[in-house]
């Protein structure tokens, strides 16, 4: 279940040489001096105008390539995220690849009767959980809004969901400084103090500018609070290309690509060395129906060049899609979109790749895909894991001891080697007659059945009561926050 220390063995996919990446680069710091960016924050304004930006009227500033170049340097290169049992989970660094779910979807679609309706606080409580006892999967979202929520603390009330019911380490969601600051006490009492969850940080934070070229405050505010308090984030633009930014794939990566460089320069003049993730969202806009197309050819493609230019031209940690569709439903669409997306994830080296069980472009979320890709992702990691050719996994001489003609059946080769292969979980491998004789159910059908099966057997690690009772505490004192 713990991948830190291994990166893929297959060739990576790559678009860009190092000529391209340069020049998106390039044209990038073009963007970021002219027209340049806004930033409604008035500490970041001047910090930037302190570390040698132009700052104009109307929050307009203006990045010299310097500026950028600085930030680049003083970024790690390698972020390190623990479990809740203070283990190394995740190495975010060159091709490692992990997964995990998304969070804040409106909708569930229920597998017991196959409607879609809202998301509720006790489904977060069943997504998590799902996640937990899910080994192909490596970090923990929300998945879902929570409908039924005190929108007050909607995003602390969910996060003390995530910390009860999995150990797995997190990505989060926060509305503002106040709920980020609640939700890393929270962590900070599991951990056993901030000091504790600096070295060991727990999670990540989901951060978004407004494409095109926006800061807002609260996005801003969220990221100096993670530099301030050295605590890994992902400052990731969602751009709909065609509507938020070009159209063309390279538009969108330069567009991108500037976003984030410029929430980076606010993040490292206010604390150089504090970890950053980098990555964007670049989904084309189908003109048909409006909708970002979240497993468009052209989506991955550009997440493809965006992640190649942070791993290999800025040295970063990157950050992507993965495991999403924009099916209504957990159907053959569904189950294509979403696992030639996790496939192409796995070829990019994507270090940190979510939304997992995705539908409906985000909006709806489903228990079923999120088990099926689970099983694609086991499949994946196999397959991207190479080939060993040392003497005894190129079995000369148990060829020729079995001789022409003969079956390896019996020999000791075959029992040492073969649960090296991938062995399935709901993937069906019977004859017809076993498989229609044990019901002719479909992926669909075993994977709900391995939902239930969880949700009914699966017990989550349980929290301290100590840990327990300063969350709860947490929560009230947010609760009552005016």
């Amino acid at each position: 279940m713990n991948h830190t220390t291994k990166a893929w063995n297959a060739p990576a996919l790559e678009y860009l040489t190092e000529e391209n990446m340069r020049e998106l680069h390039g044209a990038s710091l073009d963007i970021l001096e002219n027209p340049g960016t806004a930033i409604h924050h008035e500490e970041a304004l001047a910090l930037l105008k302190t570390a040698g930006a132009l700052v104009e009227k109307n929050h307009l500033v203006r990045l010299p390539p310097a500026l950028v170049e600085k930030a680049l340097k003083s970024a790690p290169s390698r972020v390190t995220v623990y479990d809740r049992e203070n283990r190394p989970a995740m190495a975010l660094e060159d091709r490692h690849v992990y997964f995990g779910t998304g969070s804040d979807c409106p909708h569930l679609l229920d597998g017991s009767n196959g409607e879609r309706r809202p998301f509720l606080l006790r489904d977060v409580t069943d997504a998590v959980t799902l996640v937990d006892a899910l080994p192909h999967l490596d970090f923990c979202m929300s998945m879902g809004l929570g409908n039924d929520l005190d929108k007050k603390i909607q995003y602390q009330s969910k996060y003390a969901v995530m910390l009860r019911h999995s150990t797995k380490p997190q990505v989060i969601t926060a509305g503002d400084r106040d709920c980020l600051d609640d939700m890393t006490e929270m962590a900070a009492a599991v951990r056993g103090g901030r000091d504790e969850l600096i070295k060991k940080p727990l999670f990540i934070l989901y951060d978004e500018p407004t494409s095109p070229l926006v800061h807002t405050f609260e996005a801003v505010d969220k990221l100096l609070y993670m530099a301030e308090n050295r605590l890994p984030v992902n400052y990731s633009p969602g751009i709909m290309a065609g509507a938020t930014s070009p159209v063309t794939m390279a538009g969108a990566i330069v567009q991108a690509n500037a976003e984030i460089l410029a929430g980076l320069v606010v993040h490292q003049v206010r604390n150089p060395g504090a970890p950053f993730v980098f990555g964007a969202g670049m989904s084309p806009m189908d003109m048909s129906s409006m909708q970002p197309t979240y497993s468009a050819p052209e989506a991955m493609m550009t997440q493809a060049g965006l992640c190649q230019i942070g791993r290999c031209l800025y040295n970063l940690p990157t950050w992507g899609f993965g495991g999403c569709t924009a099916s209504k439903t957990a159907d053959e669409q569904a189950v294509n979109e979403a696992s030639n997306y996790l496939l192409m994830c796995a070829w990019m080296g994507t270090n940190l790749v979510h939304d997992v069980g995705y539908l409906e472009f985000g909006l709806t979320y489903s228990f079923e895909l999120l088990v099926m890709c689970d099983e694609f992702i086991g499949q994946i990691r196999r397959m991207m894991s190479g080939i060993s050719l040392d003497r005894e996994h190129l079995a000369v001489e148990v060829i020729r001891r079995v001789g022409i003609a003969g079956h390896f059946l019996g020999d000791d080769h075959t029992f040492r080697h073969f649960r090296e292969n991938w062995q399935p979980g709901i993937t069906d491998r019977r004859t017809y007659d076993k498989w229609k004789a044990d019901g002719g159910t479909t992926l669909n059908q075993r994977a709900r059945a391995r939902v239930v099966d969880i949700l009914e057997t699966h017990r989550p690690k349980p929290l301290d009561e100590g840990s327990l009772d300063k969350i709860a505490r947490i929560l009230e004192k947010a609760g009552s926050r005016a």
